[in-house]
């Protein structure tokens, strides 16, 4: 397989009008708020005493381990978000505090390597011993990847050489070997930072050691299942055979898994690693699995919205179309963690499919998790929300009417700022001297290729305008080819380079528009994604979703929401034949497009709770807003899908 780069975060400036404001929250507002609830400075919220765990780890403090099993990752995300930061924009004071935590983090490392202030803080003959639940792998994946991402970003090699000891000893720990374990994590996650370790070191131990977790995972006799016998009354959270083994994915070896099975954060990073190590070890059967998985997940498990997990219990996928609206998990981390797969797959082999997902779940599912002030998030994203039945139904409990300022288990906040403080490292990827532009966003992009650094500006309004422009400035003229991705979603796109039309028919494989030329400096290519409001229908065996639509325009899915349309959403419907328009509200949250139309709602005035003759009805208008955007104007009713006429 032939490796497809993407681009290094050192190399993209986004000045985006849609984007530079989330880029600005992150590092103005979301970076310093997290950094304040890692330290317990903010009032009114869960404390999250993670940076006081690694002072008592270190003997810097007296105290008892406080959090959960996993708190140390709430300073690695931290970290990583900052990494991120860093690499796009200096800051010395940001620079100075991160090392600062990450001389904090070195002094609480056991001599052997070992890093983790649950089993350092009074329980350091018990490390290993439970990995279905203790999340110390995990853990330990989060911290090498922060520190990968601040090497990459500073050039600064403590943090570096501090999780290479960790992933010596976890390598020391763990393999086939004589004398070693033969296990795995609960929660996949050091699978992927293993190979992220491998590629910003080029030490091929942590490569192998990535695939013995990947492929001892399932395998009989099933090492999870065994570890729990010989555990008991060590459950951290409840006794993990409730969920059983499917969710941890190790119901069965990875390369006989045909569904995604159990929670879904743990199946993205897991899929994600599989996804890495087909590409680094030219594994056909493994990038095989990947894909059938990939189906699975998008046709029969996903979110319109590119949310995934069905249930609140286990946080999980359940059946092929259960994809209840009200009930859902959708985690905001899984629909981030299936961004990082979609990514990776796009590595294996470049597909507009991969990025239309990608795409779906970044404009929705991820932004959903966060308020418009960076301060507030949700970690779960239902479809649908009645604040009245969420206060009091069991089955609801889960859905909160309104983001939170942070959480005992805060996983979904600096997942967040982590995605969002790299988003120019999904822009574009190279392969040869082939470039791929998988998403429009504005801002200079600066790839090497052949001899020579060559210069690509974007801009556009995109999502809200279809209108892209990218110029092509080599200091010498490039033969390259130019793949552009064309948006599935899109029905009429065009095409014109320095204003010559092109026949995309002609050039598209894959989602992609291969434009093939020698570039000179200041060559344009014009793109123009129309985007009409879209009616969207689900599968008909998506059965809570029956005589439904969801109202898409270009990448957004939209949302009722009570602030504009009343309480009782689900009165509302839509005439088949109904004109909807789009139309830009520069002064709702910032600017967004709306979409307004005439519907109808059902009429109340019998007070019956059954009758033989049906309801009556009054016209009325409706109004629209992107789902990301609704709870920034107070509680209310959401619905995203809506019933037709």
């Amino acid at each position: 397989m032939k490796k497809d780069t993407f681009a290094s975060l050192n190399n993209i400036v986004i000045k985006d009008k849609f984007w530079d404001n989330y880029i600005r929250l992150v590092r103005e507002v979301i970076i310093p708020y997290q950094k304040k609830a890692i330290n317990d400075e903010v009032p009114d919220v869960a404390p999250s005493r993670a940076i006081r765990n690694y002072k008592i780890a270190a003997g810097e403090l007296e105290g008892e381990f406080f959090g959960e099993v996993f708190q140390d990752t709430d300073v690695a995300k931290w970290l990583e978000a900052v990494a991120y930061s860093l690499a796009t924009k200096s800051d010395p004071e940001l620079e100075k505090e991160a090392d600062e935590v990450i001389d904090l983090i070195g002094r609480a490392q056991e001599p052997d390597g070992y890093l983790n202030t649950y089993y350092s803080i009074g329980r350091l003959d018990q490390r290993w011993t439970n990995l279905t639940e203790a999340h110390e792998l995990y853990t330990a994946g989060h911290l090498i990847e922060a520190a990968v991402a601040y090497y990459g970003a500073t050039g600064k090699r403590k943090f570096l050489d501090i999780v290479c000891k960790f992933a010596d000893h976890i390598d020391d720990t763990f393999g086939a070997e004589q004398g070693k374990l033969r296990g795995y994590a609960g929660h996949a996650e050091i699978e992927l930072a293993l190979v992220r370790l491998y590629k910003a070191t080029n030490e091929k131990r942590y490569l192998k050691l990535a695939k013995f977790f990947v492929d001892e995972r399932g395998q009989e006799p099933n090492y999870l299942d065994r570890e729990y016998e010989e555990t008991e009354d060590k459950s951290t959270f409840r006794n993990p055979r409730d969920w059983g083994l499917k969710y941890s994915q190790s119901h069965l070896p990875v390369r006989e898994q045909k569904t995604a099975e159990g929670h879904s954060v743990r199946a993205m990073y897991l899929y994600s690693a599989m996804a890495d190590l087909a590409l680094e070890t030219n594994d056909e059967e493994l990038a095989d699995i990947c894909r059938t998985l990939w189906e699975n997940v998008t046709q029969k498990r996903m979110y319109v919205t590119g949310g995934i997990g069905s249930q609140f219990y286990g946080e999980a996928f359940t059946v092929d179309y259960d994809l209840p609206n009200d009930t859902s998990y959708t985690e905001t981390c899984a629909s981030i963690g299936l961004i990082f797969w979609a990514q990776r797959m796009l590595s294996l082999e470049p597909n507009g499919k991969y990025t239309d997902v990608l795409e779906r779940a970044l404009f929705n599912g991820a932004l959903a998790g966060m308020s418009q002030d960076g301060k507030r998030f949700f970690y779960v994203n239902p479809l649908e929300v009645w604040p009245e039945a969420c206060g009091e139904r069991y089955d609801k409990r889960h859905v909160k009417i309104e983001r939170q300022g942070w959480f005992s288990c805060a996983c979904c906040p600096p997942n967040l700022a982590r995605l969002l403080a790299s988003l120019g490292g999904y822009i574009y990827s190279q392969k040869d001297n082939e470039v791929f532009v998988h998403l429009y966003v504005g801002g200079t992009a600066d790839l090497e290729l052949s001899n020579q650094t060559v210069q690509f500006v974007q801009e556009t309004n995109y999502p809200w305008d279809g209108k892209v422009k990218i110029t092509v400035n080599p200091a010498n003229p490039e033969d390259l080819t130019l793949n552009l991705r064309i948006p599935g979603w899109c029905q009429d796109p065009t095409l014109a380079v320095n204003g010559e039309k092109v026949d995309l028919g002609r050039i598209t494989d894959k989602g992609y528009a291969k434009v093939r030329k020698t570039w000179t400096t200041g060559d344009l290519i014009e793109l123009e994604f129309p985007m009409p409001v879209q009616r969207i229908y689900a599968h008909p065996e998506v059965r809570v979703n029956a005589g439904k639509i969801a109202l898409m325009r270009g990448p957004i899915v939209y949302c009722l929401e009570e602030a504009d349309n009343g309480s009782a959403l689900p009165d509302v419907s839509l005439p088949r034949d109904s004109k909807l328009e789009a139309q830009f509200e520069a002064e709702l949250m910032g600017g967004i497009v709306t979409i307004v139309g005439e519907g109808n709602r059902t009429a109340t005035g019998d007070k019956s709770l059954y009758r033989t003759t049906p309801p009556s009805k009054k016209a009325i208008n409706i109004k629209a807003i992107p789902y990301y955007a609704w709870n920034n104007r107070g509680n209310g009713e959401m619905l995203v899908w809506i019933r037709e006429e």
